[in-house]
């Protein structure tokens, strides 16, 4: 499938902020009410709807479920060969609609404007939208519309992994819960790897899907259109960031633009970084190379172009503790930004630069793959 990360959508649907479709059970995947059936039999999932969870499972976006009924309904879909594992994090209680979101969100690791709800009530609808006016609710009858939003979208092989590796990180949290230590011995024990270089040509298409879909872990909201031309562009060097632990591969999970044009300075236009690895240092350890590499490369000074929005404060926080401060010294400005710049060698004041966390190996792509 091909087509253009990040172009309008005539559906009035935006792919790059839908993470997760939530799907209601009775009346929405299932005619009937599960909990009015006579026997432990589940009623008849919908052709149509499964269709739908699969498309869009093909295209990287996740499900969960959201039904207001009784817990064991969610046990009983365990019999059913190859329905339960469609759908991640989900919640099935007696809870509002709105709570059983925002726990999805959570347990997901993504914002919960993130979320899409399928719900074939008006009034179930209405109190997400009221609680959570971030979220986009529809009626069963608008799924091909949303599926539609889909249909020229670029697929990538992080895209086709996505629910695969989200299954990997729910064993990842049930192993930490369990795990006897503190989080830093955790995330030692889980072996992580980072592993950076120059992207190569297949791998441009994921460092689009990330400028168009972190928001998290994104410092400046590049395009992906405009990210494509600048990384064509003379003076300029894409760069990505894979990851792996024990439990499996997270794929890319990072890309950098560097624009070297300036003598003496490394910029950043745009890092960013999937929510998949919040928390785990993966974000520091690919700045802190960043930096480290542009020292080696003789740069004095390193800049990351910043555009603050509600989503990005740990990008913020974390640019700061790197020692990166605002500057409209030198040009150092931006149309709808800010520059973040610091010296890179002790003499200038830059101070030491700051190292990963001691639990994560970081290392170029050309030393891993030796």
């Amino acid at each position: 499938m091909t087509g253009t990360t990040g172009a309008p959508d005539p559906t009035g649907h935006d792919p790059d902020r839908i993470k997760c479709v939530v799907w209601d059970l009775d009346g929405t995947l299932w005619d009937e009410i599960a909990v009015e059936t006579l026997t432990d039999e589940l009623p008849v999932p919908r052709p149509e709807m499964l269709a739908a969870i699969d498309a869009l499972a093909a295209r990287g976006v996740l499900s969960s479920l959201a039904s207001r009924s009784a817990p064991a309904v969610l046990d009983r879909m365990d019999a059913v060969p190859g329905l339960r594992e469609r759908f991640l994090a989900p919640q099935v209680s007696w809870q509002d609609k709105s709570e059983s979101l925002r726990r999805i969100a959570k347990d997901l690791g993504i914002a919960v404007e993130a979320l899409v709800l399928v719900d074939d009530s008006p009034y179930e609808r209405a109190e997400v939208e009221a609680l959570l006016p971030g979220v986009r609710t529809l009626d069963p009858g608008e799924v091909p519309a949303l599926l539609a939003a889909f249909e020229d979208r670029e697929v990538t092989p992080e895209s086709r992994e996505r629910v695969h590796r989200y299954r990997t990180e729910e064993t990842r949290r049930a192993e930490g819960e369990r795990f006897r230590g503190t989080r830093e011995e955790f995330l030692g024990w889980c072996d992580m790897r980072l592993t950076i270089g120059p992207a190569v040509a297949d791998e441009i298409p994921r460092a689009l899907e990330l400028a168009a879909r972190t928001h998290r872990l994104n410092s400046s909201g590049l395009t992906p259109d405009r990210l494509r031309a600048l990384a064509a562009a003379d003076g300029h060097e894409l760069y990505t960031a894979r990851m792996s632990d024990r439990f499996g591969e997270y794929g890319i999970i990072g890309a950098a633009l560097v624009d070297r044009t300036a003598p003496g300075s490394w910029s950043v236009p745009l890092l960013a970084l999937s929510c998949r690895v919040a928390g785990r240092g993966a974000a520091a350890a690919f700045l802190f190379w960043l930096m480290e590499r542009a020292r080696e490369c003789g740069a004095e000074r390193f800049r990351v172009t910043l555009r603050p929005t509600d989503a990005n404060l740990e990008m913020r926080i974390l640019l700061r503790q790197a020692g990166l401060r605002r500057t409209e010294a030198d040009g150092d400005t931006a149309a709808d930004g800010a520059i973040l710049a610091r010296a890179l060698h002790s003499g200038d004041g830059g101070g030491d630069l700051p190292k990963p966390p001691a639990w994560l190996h970081a290392s170029t792509r050309k030393d891993a793959d030796a």
